[in-house]
């Protein structure tokens, strides 16, 4: 088995440094077969298997006879939870050039994606989608990450704690990578490892990885996610191969010798080799000011396209060529162990006919973090209050005055305990007294016995409706507890915690982020497709719907 190079971007010597902000980059009922087809391409191309299972009618019984051949993943276990009837799924494509078992691609595979073999890349979260279902019937929203934001990275992995937001799937992969070689080492006294330690080693450090990306995308977030799906390069290439020709749209006429892009101006059909490049160009020969933001916006436009391409059936009503597609994703694709896929598909609310609407998150300006490395410098807060916007009113926007909820917190009684479950000294202190200036009584601040991935809220005996507005506050579930003395409650940190909110990078506590969430300053959407003088800027909060071919840079 193969590995890559490099599992992720070189860090910086000093990754805490602040990076130096910079000037804008200049460069690089029964449903039909086809309802069902609809409701499976609505899960983009991280569900290909459960796309393949809906339009071939092989229903449950069919997913049994299969899932034994898919990657199922612990990474999510013991972490928060949506309201009942809501569902966040979070949607990783990785950058590695092989499959989830850690085997090379096949060679015309890569002649296609135009971005060398298996010693190239690495194990970046290069896309990171959070996809939101409300519950009943509302529409559903997907938030794009720009994948350069520089964020906290909880748990420091590789000894890393803040970086670029793809980073931390690849540097938790190499430490657990690296501990594994080492205790090898030691039991064997060699430094090579058995062929049949090989794939328990590659799931394991990929296990550390998706579990350290969701905990750095729950942080940077501010909310549960419930499900996750991985894809490789791989699974995205034979999805777009199933369902090619594949209409797109382009504002200008584009050119990149890096990605292998060549596309004129205007709508055009595009096979799937072209696709990679489509959705990997990053450099424009004919616009210098082309960025990774438009990348992202036109990973956006793909979807949507790719969604058009599935209604209206074409290629992909070949049962044949939908098994081949179930072969394949079971090499290339990974979900939460507790992610019951054939029964989400069989859910008539799930998906199907409900819009999309795509955002991609701003950024405040391009920056350098301490090693020279380019990086996205972004307002914490402003990103939190727009997903919690778009989460609760469907609207990046705040309510209007007349409906904004008072920033302080109702009243509270109970008191409050808190344990401090991660490697930041002082943060319990901090957050007690944050919350206790809310009005909790002052308790017991602790540190854990063992670090925690997730945070949770516990109550004893007639504390149930403070521990419910702390839930409310922190976007976490309260759970009853015998463990918990009565009229207390206990807040447990996790490394998903939004930390920054509590205490700064110098161990100074921060008392200002119990203000209402509406309290930021609203950013307004910009058209993703709009063109000319209208066009969004790099930085911009934008917003793409599922109605038509999008037209993009």
């Amino acid at each position: 088995m193969t590995r890559p190079a490099q599992p992720c971007d070189p860090p910086g010597e000093d990754t805490d440094v602040l990076p130096r902000a910079r000037g804008p980059r200049h460069r690089r009922v029964h449903r039909s077969k086809r309802a069902r087809l609809l409701a499976g391409g609505r899960l983009l191309a991280g569900l290909a298997t459960v796309l393949a299972l809906a339009v071939t009618g092989m229903g449950w019984a069919g997913y049994r006879s299969l899932a034994g051949g898919f990657i199922t993943s612990q990474a999510l276990a013991g972490g928060p939870n949506s309201a009942a009837g809501e569902q966040n799924i979070l949607i990783m494509g990785l950058d590695s050039r092989l499959d989830q078992h850690g085997n090379p691609l096949p060679q015309a595979m890569y002649d296609a994606l135009h971005a060398g073999d298996e010693s190239v890349g690495g194990y970046n979260a290069n896309v990171l989608i959070l996809l939101h279902l409300p519950a009943g019937d509302g529409p559903v929203i997907a938030i794009s990450i720009p994948r350069d934001d520089y964020v906290d990275l909880p748990g420091c992995p590789s000894q890393v704690c803040k970086g670029k937001i793809k980073q931390a799937y690849g540097l938790a992969y190499q430490e657990t990578m690296e501990d594994l070689t080492d205790e090898s080492t030691a039991e064997s006294g060699s430094s090579s490892t058995a062929p049949g330690n090989l794939f328990a080693d590659e799931q394991a450090a990929r296990e550390a990885g998706r579990k350290a990306q969701i905990n750095t995308v729950r942080a940077l977030l501010g909310v549960p996610i419930d499900h996750f799906v991985e894809v490789t390069l791989g699974a995205f290439f034979q999805i777009a191969a199933v369902a090619q020709p594949i209409t797109v749209c382009l504002n200008d006429d584009t050119a990149d010798d890096y990605s292998g892009a060549d596309f004129r101006k205007g709508v055009q059909q595009i096979d799937a080799a072209q696709a990679m490049a489509f959705v990997r160009q990053r450099r424009d020969l004919n616009d210098d000011l082309f960025t990774d933001l438009d990348r992202t916006r036109r990973q956006q436009a793909f979807i949507v396209s790719l969604m058009a391409a599935l209604r209206d059936g074409g290629a992909m009503s070949s049962p044949s060529a939908l098994r081949n597609l179930v072969r394949v994703a079971q090499q290339n694709v990974a979900v939460d162990a507790d992610f019951d896929l054939a029964g989400f598909l069989d859910t008539d609310s799930a998906l199907t006919g409900r819009p999309i609407t795509l955002y991609t998150l701003p950024i405040s300006e391009f920056g350098q973090d301490s090693a020279g490395e380019d990086v996205n410098l972004i307002d914490v807060a402003a990103v939190r209050s727009i997903v919690h916007n778009l989460f609760t009113t469907g609207s990046p926007l705040p309510p209007s005055p007349t409906e904004t909820t008072p920033s302080a917190m109702p009243e509270v009684t109970a008191v409050l305990n808190v344990v401090n479950a991660t490697t930041r000294e002082g943060l319990a202190t901090a957050v007690e007294d944050a919350f206790t200036a809310q009005g909790f009584t002052a308790g017991e601040v602790s540190t854990a016995d063992k670090l925690a991935d997730a945070s949770t809220i516990e109550f004893g005996a007639g504390s149930e409706q403070d521990a419910a507005v702390l839930a409310e506050r922190l976007q976490l579930t309260a759970a009853a507890s015998d463990e918990v003395a009565p009229g207390t409650v206990q807040l447990t940190i996790g490394a998903d915690f939004p930390t920054d909110d509590y205490l700064s990078s110098d161990g100074t506590p921060i008392f200002s982020p119990l203000t209402d969430q509406t309290a930021t300053a609203a950013i307004d959407p910009v058209d993703a497709t709009a063109s000319g003088d209208q066009a969004p800027a790099p930085t911009d909060l934008t917003r793409m719907t599922d109605d038509g071919i999008p037209c993009v840079r």
